[in-house]
């Protein structure tokens, strides 16, 4: 594990070799402690505890806001003393390198997006787009009870306790070795400023992403709920180099689903 200082003087965690060119990987959540990439079936992965979480300091509540965390990937690259980073942002933490991208376009060599969330650029996921994906997993064991926790979803019933009935739902499988893996610790109180007012703008976002000039990858789960493939194209349409790939019978978290194709997938960028 290294250090390093942030902007504010918050002492920040990474995970893995700090060396020539490493792949800084951005964890989801979001505020989600990043252990849950260890599995990452990658080489010279660097993976980065935001502020507040896993062995980072913890922060003022309001910066913890996504764009204020920007300046925590900057603080990160000049710490490695890189002048260009490959980035792989998960989930929410794909807003996050998205969001470093768009602003420091200039020190992005390439960009890897996982089942990135679409709040960043403004596309919105509709419970039909999900119920789509849902039905298509009603031959599971766990379908009938799972699908109860979605239909309370939908009903206006937002409950922790509905999100965790349709848990299932967000992976490729759903066996004991995955429940085992799901639980991490995530700051529940950074998670709420993480979306704060005035943290996105998915308008100059888009805009700042049409003149990015550098390799983007990003990959979707054939079966993930959170992002379904019809709309992570759209996602990948919005970006001028960009290769989309869809893993077939992977969730939200694909690199468990079926490391090898995910592997040989990321491993194909220039």
């Amino acid at each position: 594990m290294g250090t390093f200082s942030s902007y504010d003087g918050t002492r920040l965690a990474y995970h893995g070799p700090a060396g020539d060119d490493p792949l800084i990987c951005l964890p989801g959540g979001p505020m989600t402690a990043s252990s849950y990439l260890a599995p990452l079936p990658l080489d010279d992965v660097l993976r980065l505890d935001l502020r507040g979480t896993g062995e980072s300091e913890e922060a003022p509540s309001e910066t913890y806001r996504v764009d204020r965390q920007v300046d925590d990937v900057e603080a990160l690259r000049q710490h490695l003393g890189l002048d260009r980073i490959r980035l792989l942002g998960h989930s929410a933490g794909g807003t996050l390198a998205i969001l470093y991208a768009a602003r420091f376009p200039q020190h992005v060599k390439e960009l890897v997006l996982v089942a990135p969330s679409p709040r960043v650029v403004g596309i919105d996921i509709a419970d039909e787009d999900r119920r789509e994906i849902a039905l298509t997993r009603s031959g599971e064991p766990w379908y009938a009870e799972a699908i109860k926790g979605f239909e309370e979803i939908w009903a206006g019933n937002v409950t922790p306790e509905a999100f965790e009935k349709a848990t299932p739902f967000w992976h490729g499988r759903w066996d004991d070795e995955r429940r085992a893996a799901d639980d991490h610790p995530a700051n529940e109180e950074a998670a709420e400023v993480y979306y704060a007012e005035g943290a996105l703008d998915p308008e100059a976002t888009r805009a700042a992403l049409k003149n990015l000039d550098a390799p983007t990858l990003l990959i979707a789960g054939e079966v993930d709920v959170a992002l379904p493939p019809k709309r992570a194209q759209e996602y990948a349409g919005l970006f001028p180099s960009t290769r989309f790939v869809v893993l077939p019978g992977a969730g939200h978290v694909p690199w468990l689903d079926d490391p090898e194709a995910f592997a040989a997938t990321v491993q194909r960028m220039p």
